[in-house]
């Protein structure tokens, strides 16, 4: 039945704004706005839905992970933007963990939602 239509994912926010302005101005996606809502397009033209919720629960999981080529590079260029890496138990002074996975680092949306940068290779 759904094997020909082009699903996308889409996940909450509470400030549509604020979303634009995060993952427009400071990760760089082109952001789209319709109807009070935003489409992130990310490469592989797969659309990611950003919609408002007066309730929102910001996820308690990775939402979003972006490949990188080079992680610390990364991590460096976002928190140059502003980004603020979340410092769990596992990871290093820069936040990223680099054992038991390839590494990542995480961090949040202006609505709390956690996303992450990992280095597959």
């Amino acid at each position: 039945m759904f094997e020909s239509t082009k699903a996308f994912s889409g996940f909450s926010v509470d400030d549509i704004p604020a979303a634009k302005r995060f993952y427009g101005e400071t990760l760089g996606l082109r952001v789209t706005e319709e109807n009070g809502m935003l489409t992130l397009h990310i490469a592989g033209d797969r659309p990611i839905l950003v919609y408002p919720k007066e309730n929102h629960t910001p996820a308690t999981f990775t939402i979003l992970n972006f490949p990188v080529d080079d992680i610390d590079s990364a991590v460096d260029r976002l928190a140059e933007r502003g980004v603020v890496f979340e410092m769990y138990d596992i990871v290093d002074s820069k936040g990223i963990m680099r054992k038991g996975g390839p590494p990542i680092a995480w961090f949040k949306d202006p609505a709390g939602n956690v996303l992450s940068v990992l280095q597959l290779d």
